[in-house]
């Protein structure tokens, strides 16, 4: 099953980086908010370039003067299994210490016609 990590960061101003193993890369995403727990609650998510996988286990300081500088922590791993995945919508069960269950990253255009994703957990099937 591909795995998943979020890194908090401690970079210029505190986010989070979701990042999803596919394609022999992490694709990631930069959060600015924590990720979100429960139903109902939405994340911006940016686009960020993926990285190699041995990063998945990645804890510690990149030094100053380098990009992303700052303490990077795991925040939540686990594995996800993906149910839907399109150009413009993942939909992925997560398996984590912290968050579990559907979730969704879809992609829309800003205000500023640049493109952005939304992070959320979908609701519980009834």
């Amino acid at each position: 099953m591909p795995r998943f990590v979020i890194h908090k960061h401690h970079a210029k101003r505190l986010h989070y980086d979701l990042r999803l193993e596919m394609a022999g890369v992490l694709k990631s995403w930069a959060v600015p908010k924590e990720p979100p727990k429960e139903a109902g609650v939405k994340r911006l998510a940016i686009r960020v370039e993926d990285h190699k996988l041995s990063y998945i286990d990645f804890e510690g300081i990149i030094p100053e003067g380098m990009y992303g500088a700052g303490k990077v922590e795991i925040w939540d791993s686990g594995t996800y299994k993906m149910v839907e995945s399109k150009a413009d919508r993942l939909v992925f069960e997560m398996k984590g210490k912290k968050l579990k269950g559907t979730y969704c990253l879809v992609k829309f255009l800003t205000k500023e016609k640049k493109p952005g994703w939304l992070f959320f957990r979908k609701s519980k099937p009834e």
